[in-house]
């Protein structure tokens, strides 16, 4: 609103030599009402002034020791989080954040949940953790057991005696995490190493033995804790992430391709799969979720491709690799008796179907950069 003076103000010059105080406006009964700063009004709130104040300190761990440590789910909510200069600690972060970073600890087990972008380690000796992230990256780091889900390829730099297996573990909030962290529980790339600095002759990174209990490297809270009343399993047929073979040495030379194309029960489909060939003793050994174009249905399926494109513009796929002596057959008869109303694609024959995982797999690295 503009201000209107009066023809009795005086000169511009006269009023600058005055100290300002209140703006006034004459109305025309001659009495002045005050313009923002009348006591009978609330003073404007902005929505800066209605936050939260933020404590450094709530997303942090430092110089701890000897001491059972983290955070419960809701407490981080998607920030950025540091853990620092920590020695002998249990740390249990059961909510999903922006990133990580984990500077000079030694000897502590460490449970990170779903992290949106990088969890770095640098500078750390005898860790044994569990991490779900977009990136994991390690410096200058020896002696680390790691549970791993990772979106990308897991790299590693001037670190030496590092073992990695299959993330496996669960809590009840753990899938919404993945899902506000937009993490795919199929997009895990643990055993895909890259070494940024290799050595000659030297191996820094090797694989954790097949059966390595995840409990047998980071407990559970004790119950004296506070995350005492966070109901967690380490079970692998409970584990968010299906549990996958990865780079390991291969039992059968048989594999085969099992895509479920986008709808309203897709990743309960893809669950349900895995529980029924694993349960007739077929192996999983890789899972992926991804988009795809026409033109990649048509590179991919080749001649299933005209019955399929319109299948992928619903949504992303999620493909299944299967190993073991006749699991194609195995594959072919589930998909019949268990998902006969579901739009799937599996390998059509034993002699065909290498083709089929290597066309399908090798599209979704490229896709995801890897």
């Amino acid at each position: 609103m503009g201000c209107f003076f009066s023809k009795k103000s005086k000169r511009k010059s006269e009023k600058d030599d005055r100290t300002p105080t209140t703006t006034t406006v004459e109305t025309t009964t001659g009495n002045a009402v005050p313009l923002g700063n009348n006591s009978d009004e609330a003073p404007k709130q902005y929505s800066w002034d209605k936050r939260e104040k933020v404590d450094p300190k709530d997303y942090m761990l430092t110089k701890l020791k000897d001491m059972t440590v983290g955070r419960l789910p809701g407490k981080l909510n998607g920030q950025q989080f540091v853990i620092q200069e920590c020695e002998n600690c249990n740390i249990y972060v059961f909510d999903h954040a922006a990133t990580i970073t984990i500077d000079d600890c030694v000897n502590c087990r460490v449970f990170l949940g779903p992290v949106k972008g990088s969890v770095f380690f640098r500078d750390c000796k005898d860790i044994k953790c569990v991490v779900a992230c977009q990136q994991f990256r390690t410096r200058d780091c020896k002696k680390m057991d790691v549970f791993l889900s990772c979106s990308t390829q897991p790299i590693i730099e001037s670190s030496t005696g590092m073992k990695f297996g299959c993330f496996q573990y669960y809590y009840p909030e753990l899938g919404f995490h993945f899902k506000d962290a937009g993490l795919s529980i199929f997009n895990n790339n643990w055993s895909n190493i890259h070494d940024f600095t290799p050595v000659s002759g030297e191996n820094n990174w090797s694989l954790l033995p097949e059966a390595s209990a995840v409990l047998d490297f980071i407990p559970a809270p004790d119950s004296e804790s506070e995350f005492k009343s966070v109901r967690i399993s380490a079970d692998a047929s409970r584990s968010i992430v299906p549990l996958t073979k990865g780079g390991r040495r291969r039992d059968s030379d048989e594999s085969c391709l099992f895509v479920f194309f986008a709808g309203e029960y897709t990743t309960a489909n893809a669950r349900k799969m895995i529980d029924e060939a694993t349960a007739k003793g077929f192996v999983l050994i890789q899972t992926k979720e991804v988009s795809m174009r026409p033109e990649d249905v048509k590179r991919v399926f080749q001649n299933s491709a005209d019955d399929l494109v319109e299948w992928i513009t619903k949504g992303p796929v999620i493909a299944l690799e299967l190993s073991g002596d006749g699991v194609v057959e195995a594959c072919k008869k589930i998909a019949n008796d268990v998902f006969s109303g579901t739009k799937v694609f599996v390998s059509d024959n034993k002699n065909t179907s290498s083709r089929d995982v290597d066309n399908f797999f090798n599209f979704a690295d490229m896709q995801m950069g890897l």
